[in-house]
């Protein structure tokens, strides 16, 4: 198997472990999860030459399936996202030798992202044009609601706004973003809020050739910002595809909330819910005060169920804590009321699956979530995470890749990487789990849950001088850690999976958590 990098620029390319450049294609598509019949349909090849390439490329990788090879990928930080792009007449093997790593920027030109087969589009941060700097979180959540509203257009390809937030402040012409997103069309514009009012100057561009196809400025009073934000997207996909049915961002059983206030504090207390304890009870109390405000807003109890799952995912409290509890509730809530808010599904499956092991519930409301937003990465990683709950890594996998199709520069890509070393652990692959662990460390010294991983695999690989010492950050995090703490804290999303837990729970214990 290979050795993960000893820094973050890979060590090698796919040209030095002697793969062709057809080869280099049919592994960017195993990337995708993609079957080799896929694969045929996609390169216009034979079956048995398919077979042949998938063949050589595990024995070059020194893998023995596919899921061990996206894995070796992944250590390797190899971005397949470029292959297959037109490059000015390069081959496909010259394409091979410039792939960078996954997360990181290359400081030369890169070939552009292939475009998908339908119309394609990211929605850039808006700019603040208020007098007050703090109303950013409010430009912000413009960008993210008019984003999702594209995103339920069956026949547009939509990128998530965590990677559109990673040009925000960066003066960018529309044909760099669009060739290192691979999107045809680029949004972007302006929020200015005063007084009671509101108004949103757009712009659309052509990412081929950077002309401006379409620009206009809405204006509204601020109670009515759905129906501003539903007049923007109308527009945009009225001007890039005629034939998609903008009556799908108008119903109005998808609004959020018909109350301004409760929906500004949703935007402020979605800003940063996930980064420490305080923030998140910052978060908690801005949602209970939404929801006061609107007893239907689905996606608020969605976020506020989201926030106790990180407490726990975090280690911030206890398993066994009674915010648990109530975090399960919220997310029961968050799926009766937001029935048609394909957000707060995903949280709430997540939060379920997580905290109460209802993953099969779990399972079924992330496909109503897709169902309204086929475009949600959010809703893809979610499912993602509830499969690894169940050892069913190759489906894991697959998810994964979905996610991270919609967006290409997400800086949280080390939850991508988490799913990939749980499911491989679950699943009984323990060197490929220590490997994504020590990967994840480099980045998130203090990542509980990848202290937990890297622990585990020490203790079932026999490497205990090692286990003890990730045992000892774990500790100097969280004291109140305990074999009997972690059996409580995967119960719930193990139930199905036993065999998992036990040898969470001997890892740990080999490399020397206190019992309780």
């Amino acid at each position: 198997m290979l050795k993960l990098p000893a820094t973050d620029k890979p060590t090698m390319s796919p040209r030095d472990l002697g793969l062709t450049g057809r080869q280099a294609e049919v592994l960017a598509l195993m990337m995708q999860g993609k079957s080799n019949k896929a694969i045929c349909r996609a390169l216009d090849m034979a079956e048995q030459t398919a077979k042949k390439h998938v063949t050589a490329i595990l024995k070059a990788l020194d893998v023995s399936n596919r899921t061990e090879a996206v894995i070796a990928v992944g250590a390797l930080g190899w971005d397949f996202r470029r292959i297959g792009a037109s490059t000015g007449g390069e081959t496909k093997t010259q394409q091979v030798s410039k792939i960078i790593p996954l997360g990181f920027k290359a400081e030369t030109s890169e070939p552009a992202l292939a475009l998908p087969d339908k119309p394609s589009i990211v929605v850039l941060p808006f700019a603040n044009l208020s007098d007050d700097p703090g109303q950013d979180y409010f430009a912000d959540g413009m960008v993210e609601d008019i984003t999702i509203a594209l995103g339920r257009l069956p026949g547009l390809f939509v990128i998530g706004s965590i990677a559109a937030f990673t040009y925000k402040n960066r003066p960018l012409e529309a044909r760099q973003v669009g060739s290192e997103l691979g999107v045809r069309y680029v949004l972007r514009g302006s929020v200015r809020k005063e007084g009671y009012r509101i108004r949103i100057t757009a712009q659309l561009t052509d990412a081929s050739h950077g002309g401006q196809i379409w620009a206009d400025r809405f204006e509204g009073e601020l109670d009515r910002v759905f129906e501003v934000q539903d007049r923007v997207a109308a527009e945009v996909s009225t001007m890039i595809a005629p034939a998609l049915r903008t009556a799908e961002i108008e119903r109005a059983d998808r609004k959020p909330t018909a109350n301004f206030t409760a929906y500004d504090l949703f935007l402020q207390a979605s800003r940063r819910h996930a980064e420490n304890f305080e923030q998140n009870q910052h978060s908690l109390r801005l949602l209970h005060r939404a929801i006061e405000l609107d007893p239907s807003y689905g996606a608020a109890y969605g976020l506020a169920a989201l926030c106790h799952y990180w407490q726990k995912v975090c280690l911030w409290i206890a398993p066994d804590d009674p915010r648990i509890a109530e975090g399960v509730r919220l997310a029961h809530l968050a799926a009766d009321v937001g029935k048609s808010d394909s957000e707060a599904l995903w949280m709430a499956a997540q939060t379920m699956a997580m905290l109460a092991g209802e993953c099969e519930r779990a399972l079924a409301l992330i496909g109503e979530s897709l169902k309204l937003n086929s475009n949600s990465p959010a809703a893809w990683q979610a499912s993602s995470l509830v499969h690894t709950f169940h050892g069913d890594c190759d489906l894991a996998l697959e998810h994964a890749a979905r996610a991270q199709l919609h967006n290409p520069l997400d800086p949280l890509a080390f939850q991508y990487l988490t799913t990939l070393g749980f499911a491989n652990f679950w699943a009984g692959r323990f060197d490929e789990a220590a490997r994504i662990a020590d990967l994840l460390l480099s980045k998130e010294p203090r990542y509980a849950s990848a202290l937990r991983l890297k622990a585990a695999t020490s203790g079932l690989l026999d490497r205990l001088d090692e286990g003890r010492e990730y045992v000892r950050r774990l500790l100097a995090m969280s004291p109140w850690v305990s074999i009997a703490a972690m059996r409580v804290f995967y119960d719930a999303p193990l139930r199905k999976n036993p065999r998992g837990l036990e040898n969470m729970l001997t890892g740990l214990r080999r490399a020397g958590l206190p019992e309780g």
